[in-house]
């Protein structure tokens, strides 16, 4: 291997026990189990070379925000033991070649995305393995009608239900992101707090709908603190971009 490849898995390996050290310890102020939450390396403009050396030091999820990036990554990383994650906003002419790669899409927020992947999940070889969806929550715009992505709250539930009759797509609950608008603006504890809440009255419609995809580099604590199930790690991993 040489040596400055070598540098950068030691300086992965570095990151990466920061990182998990950072999970257990909010795990353990939460009084949960660290089992319970799944860190997700998110990998947006990094090379493929640094998911092959995450993967090579036990990650197994990774995270992707923009297709044009993502599809060549992975692409360029089969046959590897991963879980792609695609986290970011998703344009519906894009399903079809997220769905060629991804297990798990974060930011379901509207009835015509649901309809493109089902599509594209009917015209894929997916065999029996279907698309796992979150529906993305945004809070910025609760009371004032503006957001910048996701789904209102009084939207989950339709959005939800569709996923759920959709063939080849599975309802695995919800994601969010920390308002930077808003009523809760600056207030991420409070706003992973109301998607849980959001997420429990869900689970009595759709009790398999558990997962809570919440909490980045800044606030993955308070995220855990709420009930998160999955954190979305990029700069505590990979390290600051240049």
């Amino acid at each position: 291997m040489p040596a400055e490849t070598t540098q950068r898995k030691d300086e992965l390996a570095r990151n990466l026990r920061r990182a998990e050290r950072r999970v257990a310890a909010a795990c353990e102020a939460a009084g949960r189990p660290p089992q319970e939450v799944t860190l997700i390396a998110v990998t947006k403009t990094r090379p493929a070379a640094d998911v092959r050396l995450l993967a090579e030091l036990g990650v197994r999820d990774v995270g992707e925000n923009r297709d044009q990036e993502a599809a060549p990554k992975a692409a360029r990383c089969a046959g590897l033991p991963l879980r792609w994650h695609f986290i970011g906003q998703l344009q519906t002419n894009k399903a079809r070649s997220v769905v060629s790669y991804a297990d798990s899409v974060h930011s379901v927020d509207r009835l015509r995305l649901v309809d493109a992947l089902a599509r594209a999940v009917a015209q894929s070889d997916r065999a029996h393995r279907p698309l796992g969806c979150l529906v993305q929550v945004a809070l910025d715009g609760e009371q004032s009608g503006g957001r910048r992505g996701g789904a209102a709250p009084e939207e989950v539930e339709e959005i939800a239900a569709a996923i759920a009759e959709a063939p080849g797509l599975r309802l695995d609950g919800l994601m969010t992101v920390a308002p930077q608008d808003g009523p809760y603006a600056d207030r991420p504890r409070a706003a992973f707090e109301r998607v849980a809440e959001i997420g429990a009255r869900l689970r009595t419609l759709h009790p398999a709908a558990t997962a809570l995809s919440a909490g980045m580099t800044g606030d993955l604590e308070a995220a855990v603190a709420a009930g998160a199930t999955h954190v979305r790690l990029g700069g505590a991993v990979l390290g600051e971009r240049a």
